[in-house]
């Protein structure tokens, strides 16, 4: 019997999103009861966890892992570097790398010293133990980790980092086949044309949930968010502001309910949204909303916690946004002053001060023309007033206007 198997491609950051795609491959290979998953890699690095958590899944699966890294050009980056590890079988292209598994902070930062010896040894133990598992050169793993060595495909497998160099997807199954597929203490050789292959597509919401992981993403939903609802708060009755402000923020806060986030970054920006609310009620000068961007720029910057190679928001983006988020609020806010200090267009305060043409007069009451409407007028007292005269307008009371002479 020749084996069947499922292919499924990997690419992008590792985010929970991969991991629940790799489970579902995984699941649907031993549900088709293939002999082999092949995984083509391709990845700049991902989440501390998600990776221990793929790495787990990739060791203990019930059907062997292959994973390749390619087509040129591509690469086994930080968390990559786990998962090649972790393989059953583990090719590369000639011309695509491995390597760069140092630990670092969100946004590609240096961890603080205080954390950093704790994470490394900490990730140092898993890759140790991960390559001795699979009998392939534990040293250069450790170095991956601790200096962020780097090789090209060629070169990792003189260094026996990987199993074969295979320039495509097929010519690494049938390299497979060549050397026998060994699982639970059996080998099996095959060739490529006997082999079944079935690609594992993700549906539509894998390529949802994989877009709104991405912490840029997630950080541009949150402050759009806010953005969009604090302006429909101060300008009640814009309604799209308000309406995609609020898809905005719950779709942001899913993703940071997902990712490693700190509540004190949320608050934060809260709390300086709430500053610039407070300039409308309180004569400041310009410092709260001074105190406003300093605390959305903060609590941007403090926003994801240190994550083990997970790229985070760049400090361009941070000061671009919250420069940005800044600028509208105050916009929000002198809208709104600009509406205090207007005088109403309608009602009462609409009317007073405004002239009038008498159409008809008698003594102390008549009938006058106002913005093209008849309206009917009073005195204080008896006026010699005759038909066409301007008069002006002193009150207002239900429909009667008090007029007096100009």
């Amino acid at each position: 019997m020749f084996p069947d198997g499922n292919y499924l491609k990997i690419q992008g950051s590792i985010n929970p999103a991969q991991e629940d795609l790799l489970q579902e491959a995984i699941e649907q290979a031993v549900k088709d009861r293939c002999e082999l998953l092949l995984l083509q890699l391709d990845t700049p690095g991902g989440l501390g966890e998600t990776t221990r958590n793929m790495v787990k899944q990739i060791l203990n699966a019930p059907v062997p892992i292959a994973v390749w890294v390619g087509p040129d050009g591509s690469r086994a980056a930080s968390a990559g570097v786990f998962l090649v590890a972790a393989s059953a079988i583990a090719g590369m292209s000639p011309h695509s790398n491995i390597g760069s598994a140092r630990p670092v902070g969100m946004g590609g930062d240096d961890i603080p010293e205080a954390m950093a010896e704790k994470i490394l040894n900490d990730f140092l133990s898993l890759i140790r133990a991960t390559a001795q598992s699979r009998g392939r050169n534990v040293d250069w793993y450790i170095s991956a980790v601790t200096e962020s060595a780097n090789l090209t495909g060629t070169e990792a497998m003189m260094e026996r980092v990987i199993d074969f160099v295979a320039v495509d997807a097929e010519d690494f199954i049938e390299q497979i086949g060549v050397r026998g597929l060994e699982w639970r203490n059996t080998v099996q050789h095959f060739s490529l044309d006997q082999v079944n292959i079935h690609e594992y597509a993700p549906g539509a919401w894998y390529s949802i949930l994989s877009w709104l992981l991405d912490p840029q993403i997630a950080y541009f939903l949150l402050m759009g968010g806010i953005a969009g609802l604090f302006f429909e708060l101060t300008n009640p009755g814009a309604i799209f502001p308000g309406v995609m402000g609020s898809l905005c923020l719950l779709l942001g806060l899913y993703a940071l309910s997902i990712l490693p986030t700190n509540v004190a970054g949320l608050l934060l920006i809260l709390f300086g949204l709430m500053l610039f609310a407070l300039e409308v009620m309180i004569t400041s000068f310009g410092l709260l909303s001074i105190a406003g961007a300093v605390a959305i720029f903060f609590g941007s910057v403090i926003l994801f916690r240190f994550e083990y190679g997970m790229g985070g928001v760049p400090m361009t983006s941070i000061i671009v946004t919250t420069a940005g988020l800044s600028l509208f609020a105050i916009f929000c806010v002198y809208l709104i002053a600009k509406a205090h200090r207007n005088k109403p267009f309608q009602g009462e305060h609409a009317i007073v001060g405004q002239k009038a043409v008498v159409r008809q007069w008698n003594s102390a009451h008549g009938i006058v023309s106002l913005q093209g409407e008849t309206w009917s007028a009073v005195s204080d007292g008896p006026r010699n007033i005759n038909p066409g005269d301007v008069v002006i307008v002193k009150a207002m009371e239900g429909l009667v206007l008090t007029i007096d002479t100009v």
